[in-house]
């Protein structure tokens, strides 16, 4: 398949991600794939990806509703993953269809992996609240038993393991893409799960937000896209021609 675009950081394919995966060398992926909730023409879940994957990828990140989870949650297994974790992005505004049932502002990305959890290439995020005050060292309630073997170093406002739960504006009202995620969310998964150069796989990459995100933090990316005003979207904001205020992937 012939490069849609392509610069020192970025390649861009227009196409089918099916079939083409598998030679491409990607430690991580990063992704928002259709989850299959509508009825519109592009929101079809796209079978057999999940089996196309490269088996140098090790590490999965992917956007998906409930539904979508409850309904193919057994695909991701079924295809060798095993679940790690889960982010839920907050949101400023909702996205339920119903009158009748609690606003949504919520989305959740699932974390899956191969191989041992331990030989994971990960990096731990930290962030800082406020000045901090005090410093002691935080262990296990003994009722989780034996988890981790250290503890690690907490201070009242000072760095603090990320929390599950981000929220992030979303980029309704300067969207490129109908589902466009947060930069900043992307961002947290990619400094998780890379280190600089890492090749980081986005299969269904809408307006590039991933893989804005990878080059900015110095690592390589490859995206697809079957719609190829999307992959003209990407192209643009890679070459700086397109500068969205928060970014999105499809």
């Amino acid at each position: 398949m012939t490069p849609y675009y392509q610069d020192d950081a970025v390649t861009i394919y227009h196409g089918d991600c099916r079939g083409a995966m598998a030679d491409i060398p990607a430690s991580v992926v990063v992704t928002d794939p259709p989850y299959g909730d509508t009825s519109l023409e592009w929101d079809t879940w796209p079978d057999g990806w999940l089996f196309d994957l490269s088996s140098s990828t090790e590490q999965l990140w992917s956007f998906g509703s409930m539904r979508m989870w409850l309904d193919r949650g057994e695909s991701f297994r079924a295809a060798g993953w095993k679940y790690g974790q889960e982010i839920i992005w907050w949101k400023h505004n909702g996205s339920g269809f119903h009158a009748d049932r609690f606003k949504r502002v919520h989305e959740i990305a699932m974390h899956w992996y191969r191989g041992k959890w331990s030989d994971l290439s990960i990096t731990p995020q930290y962030v800082n609240e406020a000045t901090a005050r005090t410093v002691r060292r935080k262990r296990r309630p003994a009722h989780t038993g034996h988890i981790e073997a250290s503890a690690y170093r907490s201070e009242d406002g000072g760095p603090k393991l990320q929390l599950s739960v981000m929220f992030a504006p979303s980029a309704h009202g300067h969207a490129d893409n109908e589902t466009q995620k947060p930069e900043s969310i992307v961002d947290a998964m990619v400094r998780y799960s890379t280190n600089p150069d890492d090749v980081i796989l986005d299969p269904f990459m809408g307006s590039g937000t991933t893989l804005r995100v990878a080059k900015s933090l110095g690592r390589r990316a490859v995206g697809f896209d079957v719609r190829e005003a999307q992959c003209e979207a990407a192209a643009c904001r890679m070459s700086g021609q397109l500068d969205l205020v928060e970014g999105g992937a499809a």
